[in-house]
């Protein structure tokens, strides 16, 4: 059985390498892979081609942490590369030509899923060596609510003074693109975002998922301020999101759903955050995306003679205490069965607040941690002198393995 599995996944390794052969040409415009089997090695690649002294090469952007790698590949070295990506590092491939998208999906099993899409019209290649960044939302294309915001002006061009944040309105909907494989398919996908705020982010979420990507979803934004959730309904009436509202509420007494299917907290301040992911966690949510924010817990608690020369200095405390809990965090997520990542969300100038835990529900057999994973945790917390809200919420409720 085990064989006739390694002779599937070879036939299905050819089929991929003669599908990126054919594609991998002149009229190329990007691949994407994503869906990274170990992240810490490598998150994402993109490649695309480009012009130098009149030859034409791949150009490949490797996303390691924090780090972003470039190299220049010949044809030959790309397609080779390739392959070796999705045979060894990532699940997922998306390749764009002028003339057709192609999606390549790698199950659990090896079993390789293609589907071309071929487009009406032909797109132009940009072989420039520095061309403008392509975003998932064109900088030319009139998006009522990004002009609501003061984004983008009337003609669709982004204001300059507001290009941060459009750059961080695209790099969120990447980080959403990433797990859509994760999302359930054949029904309608049911998100919350919890601490929505203002709400551009969730707007950008629903346009993308819904009028971008054509699924079927229902969104709840829930915020605790009166003045902004009737705002925020009135907008998302006015842009014709019918299957978007908005609630006021507390993130810790919500009780207005019985399951979801993906849980967002953008800045959700304190043991906020934690409380979200309770709620996602008991709900069985296949994705939590959340972005921290004000983590006092840990900074009240900490105790550590071995960290004394740090801890003793406010602020190096502080930053310390706030990556403590991001940590441990997204270990509890680990050993509750979901697949975690720690992500730069935008650049440091931009804000502070730039980390995202991003997690995704594992299946089968490591659908939970082990009792060795729990009582690691255990032993870095006790050393540290501090028993989280998250770890309260679920070793008392018995989640977490004994």
């Amino acid at each position: 059985m085990k064989l006739k599995r390694m002779e599937t996944k070879s036939k299905d390794m050819e089929t991929i390498r003669n599908t990126i052969t054919e594609l991998i040409n002149e009229t190329l415009i990007q691949v994407i892979l994503s869906n990274a089997k170990n992240p810490d090695k490598a998150s994402k690649v993109k490649l695309r081609p480009v012009r130098l002294k009149d030859e034409l090469y791949i150009q490949e952007t490797l996303y390691v942490g924090t780090k972003v790698l470039h190299s220049n590949l010949t044809i030959t070295e790309a397609v080779e590369r390739i392959c070796t990506y999705m045979e060894q590092d990532f699940k997922q491939a998306l390749i764009q030509t002028e003339r057709a998208e192609c999606t390549i999906l790698i199950s659990k099993k090896g079993k390789a899923t293609i589907k071309t899409k071929h487009k009406a019209s032909a797109e132009k290649v940009n072989l420039n060596h520095n061309r403008k960044k392509q975003y998932i939302l064109d900088e030319g294309q009139k998006i009522p609510f990004l002009i609501d915001l003061g984004i983008m002006n009337l003609e669709g061009k982004v204001v300059k003074a507001k290009y941060d944040k459009f750059r961080q309105i695209n790099k969120y909907l990447e980080f959403i693109r990433d797990i859509l494989p994760k999302l359930p398919t054949g029904r309608t996908i049911r998100i919350i975002d919890f601490g929505c705020g203002k709400s551009y982010l969730t707007f950008a979420m629903y346009y993308y998922l819904h009028d971008m990507q054509g699924l079927s979803i229902e969104v709840i934004g829930l915020d605790l301020k009166a003045d902004v959730i009737a705002h925020c309904n009135e907008l998302a009436k006015r842009y014709g999101f019918e299957a978007l509202r908005f609630e006021m509420g507390d993130i810790a007494q919500f009780t207005g759903a019985d399951s979801v299917d993906m849980v967002v907290t953008l800045h959700a301040c304190d043991t906020a955050t934690d409380y979200a992911i309770e709620k996602a966690v008991k709900w069985g949510a296949s994705v939590i995306l959340t972005v921290p924010c004000c983590q006092h817990e840990v900074n009240k608690q900490i105790q550590n003679d071995f960290l004394k020369p740090v801890l003793k200095y406010g602020l190096l405390k502080e930053r310390m205490s706030a990556l403590l809990t991001d940590a441990i965090r997204a270990n509890v997520l680990e050993n509750l069965g979901y697949d975690t990542q720690v992500l730069e969300f935008i650049d440091m100038e931009h804000t502070p607040k730039n980390i995202l835990i991003r997690a995704t529900k594992r299946t089968g057999m490591r659908a939970k941690g082990s009792s060795t994973d729990n009582e690691t945790l255990r032993s870095f917390t006790n050393e540290l002198g501090v028993n989280t809200t998250l770890q309260q919420i679920f070793s008392d409720g018995g989640w977490l393995n004994e």
